[in-house]
């Protein structure tokens, strides 16, 4: 029995159990084969893990990539905007309204300066902490309240240099790192799906 099944066995009445409701999973990134393989584009890292995980493939539309998958009857749809990061939300709003989906469905996945190389933190709201794609999210939608998971990219720079460090290309050993944890933030979003932001924050923000 793995480990989400037993968290199931605990009681899935906690957890939305509605099938039928979609769910937005947005990894925030720049376009681009000059952006590939940056640290700033860990969410489109794990979005085409998740994808290629969910066997679903992306395609260019409005504002972004995208994707469709099922995960235990739960509808997802998986989206990289296009927009560059600076203007994350004007793709997450407008998918949002096209697929009528609410802010409780919605999981942003984000790089983060503040975490070691590879930590993942989920959390159910809070502020951009100066991450302009956050930023742009939430003055486009008006408010803090939406899940994010974050991705730890360190801040191994001098004074300065932010810029540069999270648009400058992951080492090896630090993408090697990155890679190993996208599996790991694959089932935090699964697991978001079928059992609810608390419960999921409960399990995985303690390892």
């Amino acid at each position: 029995m793995n480990w989400l099944k037993r968290l199931f066995c605990k009681g899935e009445s906690a957890a939305n159990t509605d099938n039928t409701m979609k769910y937005l999973i947005v990894g925030l990134g720049n376009i681009g084969s000059e952006y590939e393989g940056t640290r700033h584009n860990a969410g489109f890292i794990v979005a085409d893990r998740l994808a290629d995980d969910l066997g679903c493939n992306f395609v260019l539309s409005r504002h972004a990539y995208r994707a469709e998958a099922k995960y235990k009857g739960r509808p997802l749809v998986i989206i990289k905007p296009t927009t560059y990061m600076n203007l994350s939300g004007k793709a997450v709003k407008h998918w949002m309204s096209v697929e009528k989906i609410p802010k409780e469905n919605i999981l942003v996945i984000v790089d983060d300066l503040a975490l070691p190389v590879g930590t993942l933190r989920l959390k159910g709201k809070g502020s951009a902490g100066g991450h302009n794609g956050l930023t742009d999210i939430e003055q486009c939608l008006g408010t803090q309240e939406y899940a994010r998971l974050r991705v730890g990219i360190g801040d191994n720079f001098p004074k300065g240099r932010q810029v540069d460090f999270v648009l400058g290309k992951f080492s090896d050993s630090d993408l090697a790192t990155i890679n190993e944890k996208a599996d790991t933030a694959c089932e935090i979003v699964k697991s978001f799906t079928t059992i609810g932001i608390e419960r999921t924050m409960n399990y995985f923000n303690k390892k």
